[in-house]
């Protein structure tokens, strides 16, 4: 039975350990008795002594270790520090990259549910020029673009086709093959996990579809994809104009994507705001995080919404 789950304490110098402390304190012990928390077992201890939360932590060396349902339950990964809360850049790097493999690792286990990975600063993962998406994706050997960002909560899901890559780059990543295998991957994840056949919009490149001009993105690219999609049976209709579908019309699909990451991210947050959570969607285990940053002008102010962590334990719960 897949009960464990595996939450990985991201960037140090982050409100990680606020947001974990806060929703751990809203969980019932039978979700507490699952979780297993990859982090510096030092640097966690500190940071809560800072922030004056009192909470047991105990060290387990893998996830078959049993504790007390009220002991944060901390598999340790090494790291070097002073300031709990200004870790370098050098270490946080090697402690996030170490804490990701780990995590990768220990989610093949039949037991294990999947990962939640609490916020990581981009910068730590700059020298690979990926996010947390596409390092897992390579690391579960994902090919072909099957690899898909999900940004969900109960009202919509939104995909962004292309993700942390320059706008003067998009056009150039924009392929057939990329929107056909991530729509086909995201599809085929929303009818297992939701017993339910999406439907499913896609939006344009360019400022209204390019007026479809002949050599535009939307008719060498996304209508022939979106052809392509429907003779397999896939409820799709697109390219559709990305100004205006968040006034109203989103709310005819369970899916949206888009060509770009600020194209779909931005109006969805403006709709919704943090109520949602990162999923990745084609790997070899489920993998989701909460939908903010690592919010550096909070660190150590008691002031974090834990709400985003929350929703993470509770879907990798669930599903």
């Amino acid at each position: 039975m897949r009960n464990k789950i595996i939450l990985v304490t991201g960037d140090p110098n982050s409100i990680n350990s606020e947001i974990i402390y806060k929703s751990w304190r809203t969980l019932n012990s039978s979700v507490k008795k699952k979780i297993y928390i990859i982090t510096n077992f030092n640097l966690l201890k500190k940071q809560f002594q800072k922030l004056k939360f009192n909470i047991n932590l105990i060290k387990v060396k893998n996830i078959s270790e049993y504790s007390n349902k009220k002991d944060l339950k901390i598999i340790d990964v090494k790291l070097l520090f002073k300031d709990p809360f200004n870790v370098s850049y050098k270490e946080a790097t090697k402690f996030v990259i170490n804490s990701l493999n780990l995590a990768h690792k220990l989610a093949l286990n039949k037991n294990v549910a999947g990962i939640i990975n609490c916020p990581i600063s981009k910068k730590l993962l700059i020298t690979k020029k990926i996010g947390v998406t596409e390092f897992l994706a390579a690391k579960c050997n994902i090919k072909n673009n099957k690899e898909v960002m999900v940004i969900k909560n109960k009202k919509l899901a939104v995909c962004p086709v292309t993700t942390h890559i320059d706008v003067k780059q998009i056009n150039k990543e924009i392929n057939q093959n990329k929107i056909i295998n991530k729509v086909k991957t995201c599809n085929s994840w929303y009818i297992a996990k939701f017993k339910k056949k999406p439907n499913i919009g896609i939006l344009g490149l360019n400022p209204h579809n390019a007026e479809l001009r002949k050599n535009s993105e939307e008719i060498r690219i996304i209508i022939p994809a979106v052809r392509k999609l429907k003779t397999i049976g896939i409820n799709i209709k697109g390219p559709l104009v990305a100004d205006t579908l968040f006034m109203n019309d989103y709310k005819k699909f369970d899916i949206i994507f888009g060509m770009y990451h600020d194209q779909i991210i931005t109006p969805f947050k403006t709709l919704f705001k943090f109520d949602a959570i990162n999923i990745t969607v084609g790997l070899k285990y489920l993998r989701v995080s909460p939908d903010h940053g690592v919010a550096s002008e909070l660190i150590g102010k008691n002031k974090a919404n834990p709400m985003s962590l929350v929703k993470c334990i509770d879907f990798i719960n669930k599903y």
